[in-house]
């Protein structure tokens, strides 16, 4: 795991796998920008795919496993069959008003032994995980994500760790050889609580009757681990077909396209459908985040060269326009470029649904731009990890690339440039090269050379050696047709 501090200030994440779908081996820690690079077929969407199924079942991945297990606080707190004891979290909750000295300071360990059972068992819920990984990948059974050697299944493991400055605060394993996944946890008893940071946990999460009466409701707040769930957000590469034709699905029909048990109609992974569902029910922010809302802005001003317009029908289900600039009339996105209807839903998601905090994953976000859109492309993610967004990408574009190696530079520079919300610097990026039959490697960040993975060198030089072979054989080929017309 890359020692690098996390400069957006949350949990270190590190997802390792073995003999997972077409990876053979990766060990890749969660960025601020993470990129995942490489031949097409070698494992970046399944990755990609594995984090976003990890997320959505974990609810983030937040610095204590408290209230983000398979099932809410709410649920554990209120299950009939639950013996947390309410007076026990009460006094605990007490230590949080001494000096953060010591081992004064709340523990995992100080809280009641039922909820800390509970929350280890949600974690070890297998099912949970094998419905999500079925629903994310479109499958009828978990085993089809083993890694096939010939005609022989590995054995699959998925291992997640969370920690902090060098100390491991909790972690899941899975594995499955065939049959079913099994999940195993761990979390460090030692993981202070902090007092005092973070947003005060809600009280209407906390069980009836204990609203008024417990301390905890009232002070008790956690560091990088609030009530607000951190969203995970999926930008598939389908999605300039799906914005021009989200309209044809009806957004009720949108929970029956993931796949169920005894369904034999075709289905769709769930970061599509999920994508999906936002659309019929898509309202920009009433009260916007000024930093994402201007990333949109400028997107729109300077890539898109116009507008993108969403306006409720009559029956309340938007219907999405682009207004190019300098003109007055709207024109459809079917109408458009491919290059509008590829970008549009980053601009819908940057102002009705992308917060800070949350993780934004984008599959080949150079898909049908120029390569001078590319490289602004570059700019607007770093403007994204600027503002508190995680961003992941997958991505086939040197020129994305090359623009990302110029940003750090940018950042390395004491006196930044005027466009000093849109450096980075070398550890909040990590790019991640995938290849066939082997493990899934780190490029390192070179001051001269930025990212250079080895297979975008090797065509390049082949193109290279071909055209002057080709040149050869052509100034040749005239050389001989002037003798023989001579």
């Amino acid at each position: 795991m890359s020692e690098v501090k996390d400069t957006q200030e949350q949990p270190k994440v590190e997802i390792a796998v073995e003999n997972f779908g077409p990876i053979a081996e990766a060990n890749i820690d969660l960025r601020p920008l993470t990129v995942f690079v490489g031949p097409s077929n070698t494992g970046k969407t399944y990755f990609a795919t594995l984090i976003y199924t990890m997320h959505e079942v974990l609810r983030g991945f937040p610095r204590v496993p408290l209230l983000y297990g398979a099932r809410s606080f709410t649920e554990i707190v209120t299950d009939p069959e639950s013996s947390m004891d309410i007076n026990k979290l009460e006094e605990t909750s007490r230590v949080s008003e001494k000096p953060k000295t010591g081992d004064q300071m709340l523990k995992w360990s100080d809280l009641p032994q039922k909820m800390r059972d509970d929350m280890r068992s949600d974690l070890k819920n297998a099912k949970v995980f094998s419905n999500e990984f079925k629903r994310c990948f479109d499958l009828d059974s978990d085993s089809k994500l083993l890694r096939l050697v010939g005609i022989q299944k590995n054995k699959m493991t998925v291992s997640l760790t969370v920690s902090e400055e060098c100390q491991g605060l909790w972690g899941i394993k899975l594995e499955n050889s065939g049959a079913s996944i099994t999940v195993d946890e761990y979390i460090n008893d030692d993981i202070l609580i902090y007092p005092n940071e973070g947003e005060t946990f809600k009280s209407s999460l906390l069980p009836v009757g204990h609203k008024e009466s417990l301390p905890y409701a009232e002070h008790f707040k956690l560091r990088g681990n609030t009530r607000k769930d951190k969203k995970c957000h999926y930008l598939p590469a389908s999605r300039s077909g799906i914005i021009q034709s989200h309209r044809v699905m009806a957004s009720s029909l949108m929970d029956r396209a993931t796949r169920s048990d005894n369904s034999e109609l075709p289905t769709l992974s769930a970061v599509i459908v999920d994508f999906m569902k936002q659309l019929p029910v898509y309202e920009e922010n009433k009260e916007p985040n000024k930093q994402l809302s201007d990333i949109a802005d400028t997107l729109e001003s300077e890539v898109l060269a116009g507008k993108i317009i969403a306006k409720p029908l009559s029956s309340g289900y938007p219907e999405f326009f682009y207004q190019p600039q300098g003109m007055t009339e709207e024109m459809r996105l079917s109408q458009s470029s491919s290059m509008v209807t590829e970008l549009t839903p980053l601009v819908l998601y940057l102002r009705g649904l992308v917060q800070q905090g949350d993780t934004l994953i984008i599959e080949e976000p150079e898909a049908h731009l120029h390569p001078g859109a590319q490289a602004d492309m570059a700019v607007i993610l770093a403007r994204l990890v600027r503002s508190g967004v995680k961003v992941i990408i997958t991505t086939h574009s040197d020129w994305l690339l090359e623009e990302i190696g110029n940003l750090i530079l940018e950042g390395l520079i004491e006196s930044k440039t005027e466009e000093s919300d849109s450096w980075l610097l070398p550890e909040e990026v990590g790019i991640w090269h995938f290849q066939k039959d082997v493990p899934v490697t780190e490029i390192p960040f070179h001051s001269r050379k930025g990212f250079s993975p080895d297979d975008y060198q090797n065509v390049a030089e082949g193109l290279y050696n071909r055209s002057v072979n080709l040149q050869q054989k052509y100034e040749k080929q005239k050389g001989e047709s002037r003798r023989e017309s001579t």
